[in-house]
């Protein structure tokens, strides 16, 4: 059974940053694992987005609107994956939340758009940026 669990959201002013995190249980994303594991955002009134995404060996991918602002990574020992945010600006305000993507699906494409399709997702974090 596998289970995602968001934490690290609050409210910021704009410039300031927040570390996301996002705790993992049957489900481990370890070199050579052909895991993929990413972000994705809520904004009011928008659609979702695809934030970023990494593979099992580290490879990362991000939406143009974070691209320099935002970085993924994650600790296979902690079963821990992570959202760096900084620079954030109010368009960034949302409900921000974890994705893993199926292991019976890996030629599913890891890229940052793709988060939004994977079958594993947490409830979110929300951030707001003022």
């Amino acid at each position: 059974h596998v289970q995602l669990v968001e934490s690290g959201g609050g409210s910021v002013q704009a410039g300031e940053s927040l570390r996301l995190s996002c705790t993992t249980s049957g489900y481990t994303c370890g070199p050579s694992s052909a895991c993929c594991m990413g972000w994705f955002r809520q904004a009011p009134g928008k659609e979702r987005e695809g934030v970023a995404a990494i593979d099992s060996d580290g490879s990362t991918s991000y939406a143009d609107s974070v691209k320099g602002r935002f970085t993924i990574s994650k600790d296979n020992a902690k079963n821990t994956l992570y959202l760096q945010l900084n620079s954030l600006k109010p368009e960034d305000t949302g409900i921000y939340s974890c994705a893993a993507r199926n292991p019976a699906l890996r030629w599913m494409p890891c890229g940052a758009e793709d988060a939004l399709y994977f079958d594993f997702r947490g409830q979110g974090t929300q951030v707001t940026v003022s």
